[in-house]
């Protein structure tokens, strides 16, 4: 059993704010997880009062000394600390200590979202490659390191804009920023850096893709705060996460066709609302709480209903897509699969589940994360399609 000592001291003529000490029994080391203050938000409280000041109690008249017994089964602290390692990733593993704070900003742990940024991309490269041929190869590994780099911007960008309520949010108060590993300023710098990169990326496209890719920026630093001031940021997300089916195809083809492109870009918006709107289900107690607004919210006890209407709309709007690039046949087979895969997700998710609606787990029937393979579908309907031309 560990404990630890509060002093609360008052000034002799009033009370104050108090000037608090703290003293470890038993075990004085640091590392003791009950008096890190980046692991007890109790502690990083009383340490980063602004009448803090270690061992100095004898200018004070009263002294109330609080001995606080915890053991692990009943401190929140050590099962926060427990919990914590359970969840380790390849990030604790094998990245130096100084790089795992970015890392986890850039959010490389959780791929799925860079998945989803890049399927898109691959769906409008592959669409534009000539009957018979297989796509740009090279295009493509560009495409996917450009979803790498921007979605990594976003979830910078997204942190530091909503630190404040991140730390409100169970899901979200562990994070670099919210949290204290990363200062604002850092995160700043990461940004810059992380936008460097992609810069050099775009400039091996062509002038229009440019000009296409630098306006997709505006979408990317607003988003973050339509949660403030609508229902529906998860349609603003599906508007800012589906413009690489607008780029690949410029990328490829100098130009836009619009009746191809255009229903690939909208059907990507729906799917979007999809699976956001599910994600968003797991956070929605915590929504409320710190008055941010979903889908999830909106929709609430209908929320099946929407979505299945979003999954009809972003199935024909692929179908529209196909069938005015004039593809081949393996396209619907394929675009029938895809269909059953997201009837799958919808009617078989417990919305009221936090861990249904997210399961990070490779072998567990998830939901969220399974967004990966309906975009892997899609691809090789179109894929098959062109080859079979």
């Amino acid at each position: 059993m560990s404990s630890f000592w509060v002093s609360c001291v008052f000034r002799r003529s009033r009370f104050l704010k108090p000037s608090l000490s703290l003293l470890l029994s038993g075990n004085n080391k640091p590392s003791n997880p009950i008096l890190n203050p980046k692991l007890n938000p109790h502690i990083a409280k009383l340490t980063n009062h602004d009448r803090w000041v270690p061992n100095s109690e004898q200018n004070f008249r009263y002294v109330w000394v609080a001995s606080i017994c915890t053991t692990p089964s009943q401190s929140s602290v050590e099962k926060e600390t427990s919990s914590s390692n359970e969840k380790s990733s390849w990030i604790d593993l094998y990245l130096p200590r100084q790089a795992r704070a970015y890392a986890k900003l850039a959010r490389l742990d959780k791929p799925i979202g860079t998945w989803l940024l890049a399927w898109p991309c691959m769906w409008s490269i592959t669409m534009a490659a000539p009957r018979g041929h297989f796509p740009d190869f090279k295009m493509m590994a560009l495409f996917g390191c450009g979803a790498l780099l921007l979605r990594g911007a976003g979830c910078t960008v997204n942190d530091l804009l909503d630190r404040d309520i991140d730390n409100m949010v169970e899901r979200t108060r562990l994070r670099p920023v919210a949290s204290g590993l990363l200062t604002p300023f850092q995160g700043l710098s990461f940004l810059g850096f992380q936008l460097l990169l992609g810069l050099g990326i775009l400039l091996q496209l062509n002038n229009f893709s440019r000009i296409l890719g630098a306006s997709s920026l505006l979408l990317v630093f607003s988003y973050p705060l339509m949660k403030r001031f609508t229902f529906w940021p998860q349609a603003y997300l599906g508007l800012t996460f589906n413009w690489g089916a607008l780029l690949g195809w410029a990328a490829v083809k100098g130009s836009l066709d619009l009746a191809v492109v255009f229903p690939m870009y909208i059907s990507g918006v729906f799917w979007t609302l999809v699976y956001d709107t599910i994600y968003a289900h797991q956070d929605k107690e915590d929504d409320l709480k710190v008055g941010v607004k979903s889908t999830a919210l909106r929709f609430g006890d209908s929320s099946k209903e929407w979505t299945t209407g979003f999954g009809i709309a972003c199935i024909s709007s692929l179908a529209l897509s196909g069938y005015n690039a004039d593809i081949g046949w393996p396209y619907y087979a394929f675009l029938a699969a895809a269909s059953g895969h997201l009837g799958w997700q919808i009617w078989t998710v417990d919305l009221s589940s936090r861990a249904d609606c997210n399961r990070k787990y490779v072998l567990s029937p998830n939901k969220f994360v399974s967004n990966k393979w309906f975009g892997a579908i899609v691809f090789s309907g179109i894929l098959f399609g062109r080859l079979m031309q």
